[in-house]
């Protein structure tokens, strides 16, 4: 499969694409605040892409349970100023993490090619139109409720079921808008309004998701539930539970994985990919 992102073409059957993590927020659950000044920013993304990152994912607003939303203009003066300054040292493709489409519109005339929104295009009314004018890859993701409410007791009668069948819903409105389906990739949304185990039976079933017929994206990088499953509270001890899951969604069917650490997850997707007789043509 293929991932249309303005002007080039991601091939996402090859191999397990590597998205890197880029937050220049002061509270995201990771990394917040150690990001917020460009310059750090950037060496941090140059430093993604040594590693093997395909991807760059901007985002200048956290999603981490119980975050407050972001003015427009903070979000803007966060994001701007790194996609503008990444376009000039690296042809990575550039993602930005954001709801809002005055921000998508704005990364994406910067520089970025992607939108990787949260909200499946609910958020903003017009952040279809911002997809489809610009030809911009777009992400949609499954989470119940928002940021700030989406933990509060989850609950679904199949959790499979129910996000494949929203996943399929908000591509078909996608295409509807007019963006291109070769521009979309699907995220179920891990630790986006799930529990533990509601995480785990996606993962388990992750093949049933990846049969919708366009790439699959999983973020699980330093999630709470891998925390919970382990018993630490050190996002540290996360890492490593964090490549194994890269190894088994790459066997599961994922195309794209979302990491903050990226090279431990590139060496982890490549092996896999060679026990699979999976080759870069």
């Amino acid at each position: 499969m293929i991932w249309k992102c303005r002007d080039r073409v991601l091939d996402c059957g090859a191999r397990v694409r590597v998205m890197g993590v880029l937050n220049v927020t002061p509270d995201s659950f990771s990394d917040g605040g150690r990001y917020l000044d460009v310059e750090a920013a950037v060496a941090r993304a140059l430093e993604m892409v040594e590693e093997g990152a395909d991807i760059i994912d901007i985002g200048g607003e956290s999603t981490r349970p119980g975050a407050a939303p972001v003015c427009l203009e903070s979000e803007l003066e966060r994001v701007i100023p790194v996609v503008q300054a990444l376009r000039g040292l690296t042809g990575c493709l550039l993602s930005v993490d954001t709801s809002k489409a005055a921000v998508a519109r704005a990364a994406i005339e910067a520089g970025a090619g992607a939108i990787n929104d949260v909200t499946a295009l609910r958020g903003d009314p017009d952040m279809a139109a911002a997809a489809a004018e610009t030809g911009a890859g777009v992400v949609l993701m499954h989470m119940r409720g928002s940021p700030a409410t989406m933990q509060r007791e989850p609950r679904y009668t199949d959790v499979v079921g129910e996000v494949r069948e929203f996943l399929w819903e908000r591509l078909q409105t996608a295409v509807a808008s007019g963006i291109d389906p070769d521009c979309v990739v699907l995220d179920p949304g891990i630790g986006f309004g799930k529990s533990v185990e509601h995480n785990l039976e996606l993962l388990r079933r992750l093949e049933v998701l990846a049969r919708i017929g366009r790439p699959v994206l999983i973020g699980v990088s330093r999630k709470s539930f891998l925390g919970r499953i382990l018993g630490s509270e050190r996002l540290a001890d996360r890492d490593w539970p964090t490549v194994g899951l890269t190894a088994y969604s790459a066997e599961k069917g994922a195309s794209i994985v979302r990491v903050h650490q990226v090279r431990s997850n590139v060496e982890a997707a490549r092996m896999m990919e060679a026990i699979l007789a999976v080759s870069e043509p």
